[in-house]
């Protein structure tokens, strides 16, 4: 009954040639994920035996003649390349991006935490890329290329599997509509193509155009249905979302993925305690909530009336409200309250989260009340902590001191190295010292080099970084070794929380072997 949750997340890059008009990404990305490896690690391969794409959590499979060839991620190609890093991690080529899917966390803070020691990782690969091939790679921590080409920030959250699906889906939308106004990272240009000028909250919106789906590279839903928990699915589901930012700053990520899995605490207990979800979903459903979508983000103004569909309107801000006010109303059915009327929240992470969701509001309302002169004049504090708000603050100054209109190039240009990877050409790396950080000093940097403590990613990376050459092949649910016969022996993960530190230590430290490693934890 917190934030606590199993959650991580997926990054796609954007990747370049720099200097150049033409390149092959998706050479580039191979040549990325190869500096990633290491000779002792490179032959380790990715095992896709426990993935299940065209499987639906509306209860139904999808056939795969009828799938397109970009969602059968189950069939790779031979040429694709799979690096288990060393903090346990995979980086790997996903379709034209460079992708590092982030080892499993325990709370929004260790996953933002091993989410941007990515950037790092994906960094130093491309300068050794770059190094080996004579190419000078660039990559970028953003969405789009304003051209009609878009790739995916992903959040993950394990949740159980008994909350009805329609639940999920009815209070996830009104939430994944209106979070943006917290949560977006900003973008230059209106639409898939930028075919208006303008700015927008969010680099993802635009490219939404279903509530409910399995797909997520065509017709992008909202709410994406794909069943594939990698964990217990007798009792587990995993929320694979799909609608979020690439976030450069601290803490609109913690919001984006601690209110995420608040809400989803809200879904798993409120019945237990006599609150009805299904009210709440009845106030907020949208009449449309594609078109929405696209309205938040575009609304500068955070004014913009919502349909509802039981008549009337609301406001994106007002949603987030009530939402908030829910996840009180539980808790203090759930913990009871001070004397502030502050439920007992039951650890550290969730009192913050709670904190920062009220404090975000906050900022969201100074914004909504301030004209543009005020906005650029005052509101420091507010663009240290709402990205898309400090980006818009500073192209706009530019822009009115040199008369630019908002299809400029070099507004477009100044969009792009705020995504810039390498600190060089980062426009964020300049203006970081003035955002809020919200991670403890030097919590990036290990989780570098060191894998979460106190989940299944410990044993995975401690296997890869003792064992290397007789670790046959790794997945979020398995490790593959040789045994004493040199044949391949499997274990079975499946449990997320389990096969940490405290759990395994005592065998690593015993083991002489892989599989006797393995086979200690196994009996």
């Amino acid at each position: 009954m917190s934030v606590k949750r199993i959650m991580g997340t997926e990054t796609e890059y954007g990747v370049s040639l720099a200097g150049a008009d033409r390149f092959n990404p998706v050479r580039l990305s191979y040549d990325v994920v190869d500096g990633a490896s290491t000779p002792a690690t490179r032959h380790i391969r990715w095992d896709y035996r426990q993935e299940d794409p065209v499987n639906d959590m509306r209860g139904h499979r999808l056939e795969r003649a009828a799938a397109r060839p970009d969602m059968l991620t189950d069939a790779p190609q031979l040429n694709i390349t799979n690096v288990i890093a060393a903090n346990g991690a995979r980086v790997y080529v996903d379709h034209a991006h460079p992708e590092y899917s982030a080892p499993e966390t325990r709370d929004p803070f260790d996953a933002v935490a091993w989410d941007h020691a990515g950037d790092r990782i994906m960094q130093a690969a491309a300068e050794r890329a770059s190094a080996a091939t004579g190419t000078p790679i660039a990559l970028h921590r953003n969405n789009v290329d304003g051209k009609g080409a878009c790739w995916g920030t992903h959040e993950n959250y394990l949740m159980e599997r008994s909350v009805p699906f329609d639940r999920v889906v009815r209070l996830m939308t009104a939430h994944f509509v209106s979070r943006q106004i917290y949560a977006g990272s900003g973008r230059v240009g209106l639409g898939e193509r930028s075919e208006t000028a303008g700015f927008q909250l969010s680099q993802r919106a635009d490219y939404i155009h279903a509530r409910v789906g399995l797909q997520t590279t065509f017709e992008r839903p909202i709410i994406n249905t794909r069943d594939e928990p990698h964990a217990v699915s007798e009792r587990f589901r995993r929320l694979h979302v799909i609608v979020g930012d690439a976030n450069r700053m601290e803490t609109p990520q913690v919001l984006k993925l601690g209110t995420t899995s608040m809400l989803l605490w809200l879904l798993e207990h409120a019945d237990g305690v006599g609150f009805d979800v299904d009210a709440l979903c009845d106030s907020l459903e949208l009449a449309d909530p594609v078109d929405a979508m696209h309205l938040v983000s575009h609304d500068l103004t955070l004014e913009t009336p919502l349909a509802l569909a039981a008549g009337g309107t609301t406001t994106a801000w007002m949603m987030q409200v009530r939402l908030r006010a829910a996840v009180y109303e539980a808790a203090a059915a759930t913990y009871g309250t001070d004397t502030r009327g502050e439920p007992a929240w039951p650890d550290r992470s969730t009192t913050s989260v709670m904190a920062m969701w009220g404090q975000a509001l906050a900022d969201v309302a100074a914004i909504r009340h301030a004209d543009d002169a005020e906005r650029l004049a005052g509101l420091e504090r507010e663009a240290g902590r709402i990205e898309w708000f400090a980006k818009w603050r500073l192209l706009e100054r530019l822009r009115s001191r040199r008369g630019l209109a908002w299809d400029d190039a070099r507004l477009r240009a100044l969009d792009l190295g705020w995504a810039a990877l390498d600190p060089r050409a980062s426009l964020f790396s300049r203006m970081e010292r003035l955002t809020e950080h919200v991670l403890d000093p030097g919590r990036v940097d290990h989780a570098v080099v060191e894998p979460p403590e106190d989940t299944r990613a410990w044993l995975r990376a401690q296997v890869v970084r003792r064992f290397p050459a007789e670790t046959i092949a790794a997945s979020w649910t398995h490790l593959t070794v040789r045994d004493a016969q040199g044949g391949p022996f499997t274990f079975d993960m499946s449990d997320p929380a389990a096969f940490g530190r405290e759990a395994c230590a005592d065998a690593l430290s015993h083991a002489g072997t892989a599989v006797e490693m393995l086979g200690m934890l196994h009996s």
